[in-house]
Formats: structure tokens, C-alpha cells, sequence
């Protein structure tokens, strides 16, 4: 069972950067406006495929999944950031750090197996396309949607009942913007090292495993879209295609660099500036990504649009 009664920290002090004193305004009026544009795009696309019928697709659904997982992602760490950079701190209870470290584990998970099932609905779309409608029956993206769910609620669980086993009795400073897992494990008290070994095992397999099949899904697909011998229709293909592999090397990029990469590397302020990125700035990236590079979004905005006005 999870043993918070042997927590004598009563609270945890995130510092953020503290190394921007005298920009913490313009850095909180930044990171509020990144924010808003997060939710409006984010939230534009959920609306946007759910009431176009032409975007009734299995790619657009796990779209909407993808986009939900964003707003979850900066939902649970950009309002505390807010708060560091207005006071130059924030005091946050143990239950509540855990709680976000678990939050922000499970929607990485989340993201990481979506982005997967999205490389292999582009894969049968593209290199079985006579099979695809057979294969990608109505529940089919369903139960692999829930499936990507159930997988990252789980498996950040495991973390969360390792880091409630450890005991925090001595200083109570997190020397970042969020309850990462690395500088809460740095506050323990307890023999850590375990825990270290066992997550880093899952962090490797959870982000590597997927990549590889991304990877080996997308060399399958850049091979059938050679033997297309039109120009033309090569190019239409590629487009369908591109913009997910945009966001899957935008995505593992940073989550490669924060936590498999040796740490000894990076100084902490830029490890700090890759998870900020990784946290605000990339689930921004998703929409804007996928409306530039989307004939289809494009054009579903641009009727929404005319209804407004009409």
C-alpha cells in the first residue's frame, strides 16, 4: 500500500527558472498566450472532426484522441508554471506533486502508443489500402484508442506506487517548474536507486519499443510511395503522411534528450527548457502542424468559418 503517512514533508517548493528574475512577467504573459493558443487549436480540432463528416476517419479520430491528450498534458503543467513565474514559486502539497508526476507519465504514455497506432493506420492506409476499410472496422479504432488509454493509466501506476514507497524527510525544494520524476527522486530520502533501475527499464521500453515500430512502419510506407510512379499521386500521398512524422520525431526528439540521453550531458536549465517544450510547446505544435499540412482540416475550418459568418 502507499505508505504517504511516512511523508514528513507536509509540502513541496517548485522553483522554476530562477535564473529569469527579471522576466518573469514576460515569460508568464508568454507561456499564458502559448496556453490559450494550446486549448483553442487543440480544442478547434476535437470540434472540427466531430462535426465535419468527411473527417469521420480512422486517422482523424485518433486525431481527436491525440489533441485531448495535449490539452491533458498542458493542463496539468502549465498552471502551476503559471504560478512559479507570477511568484517566484509555488507551494504544492506531496498528494498533489505525485499526483502530476502520475498525470504527466500517463498522458507520455498515452501520446506515445497514439502516435504509434496512428504509423499503423497511415501504414494501412498506404501500403494495404484494399484491406484497410476491412481491417479498420467502426470499433476497431475504438478498442485501439481505449487500448493506448488503458496502457498509460496503468503503466504510470507503476511509477506512482514505487515513488509512494519512498520516504521524503529532508529538504523540500524541486528545483524545477514541475513534479518530474528525477529531481522528486533527488529529495528522497530513501534508498532510490531501485526505483531508478526499474523506471528507466520502462521508460526505454515504453519510448523505444514504439519508435522502432514507427520507424519500421514508415520505412514500409516511403517504400510503397517510390513505387508510385506518378508524381502527382506520390506527392498527395506523402502529404497524408508527413505531417505525423513531423509530430512523432518533434515528440520522441524531446523525450529521448530529457530521459534516456545521459543527464550529465545537459545542465539542469536545459533540461528545464527541453520539458517546457516537451510540456508547452509541442502540444501546440500538433494543431498547428496538422492544419497548415491538412488540405481536409483546412477546408472544414474554412466552411465552420462561412457558418459563422453566414
Amino acid at each position: 500500500m502507499p505508505r504517504y503517512n511516512h511523508t514528513s514533508v507536509t509540502e513541496f517548493i517548485l522553483l522554476g527558472f530562477e535564473d529569469l528574475h527579471s522576466f518573469q512577467s514576460l515569460f508568464f504573459l508568454f507561456l499564458l498566450l502559448l496556453y490559450l493558443a494550446t486549448m483553442i487549436g487543440n480544442v478547434l480540432i476535437i470540434v472540427l472532426v466531430t462535426m465535419t463528416l468527411l473527417l469521420h476517419s480512422p486517422m482523424y479520430y485518433f486525431l481527436c484522441h491525440l489533441s485531448f491528450c495535449d490539452i491533458l498534458i498542458s493542463t496539468n503543467v502549465v498552471p502551476n508554471t503559471l504560478q512559479v513565474f507570477l511568484r517566484d514559486d509555488c507551494h504544492i502539497s506531496p498528494l498533489s506533486c505525485k499526483m502530476q508526476l502520475y498525470v504527466f507519465g500517463a498522458s507520455a504514455i498515452i501520446e506515445c502508443c497514439l502516435l504509434t497506432v496512428m504509423s499503423y493506420d497511415r501504414y494501412l492506409a498506404i501500403c494495404n489500402p484494399l484491406h484497410y476499410s476491412l481491417i479498420m472496422k467502426n470499433r476497431l479504432p475504438m478498442f485501439l484508442a481505449m487500448l493506448c488509454w488503458l496502457a498509460g493509466l496503468l503503466l504510470a501506476m507503476i511509477t506512482e506506487l514505487l515513488v509512494a514507497q519512498l520516504d521524503f524527510c529532508g529538504p523540500n525544494t524541486i528545483d524545477h517548474f514541475f513534479c518530474d520524476l528525477a529531481p522528486l527522486l533527488d529529495l528522497s530520502c530513501s534508498d532510490t536507486k531501485s526505483v531508478e533501475v526499474q523506471v528507466s527499464i520502462m521508460v526505454i521500453v515504453i519510448i523505444i519499443t514504439p519508435l522502432i515500430f514507427v520507424i519500421v512502419t514508415y520505412i514500409c510506407i516511403f517504400t510503397s510511395i517510390f513505387r508510385i510512379s506518378s508524381t502527382l499521386s506520390r506527392q498527395k500521398v506523402f502529404s497524408t503522411c508527413s505531417s505525423h512524422l513531423v509530430v512523432v520525431f518533434t515528440y520522441y526528439g524531446t523525450l529521448i534528450t530529457i530521459y534516456i540521453a545521459p543527464s550529465r550531458i545537459y545542465s539542469l536549465n536545459l533540461n528545464k527548457v527541453l520539458s517546457l517544450f516537451n510540456t508547452s510547446l509541442t502540444p501546440l505544435f500538433n494543431p498547428i502542424i496538422y492544419t497548415l499540412r491538412n488540405k481536409e482540416i483546412r477546408n472544414a475550418f474554412s466552411k465552420a468559418i462561412l457558418k459563422v459568418f453566414q
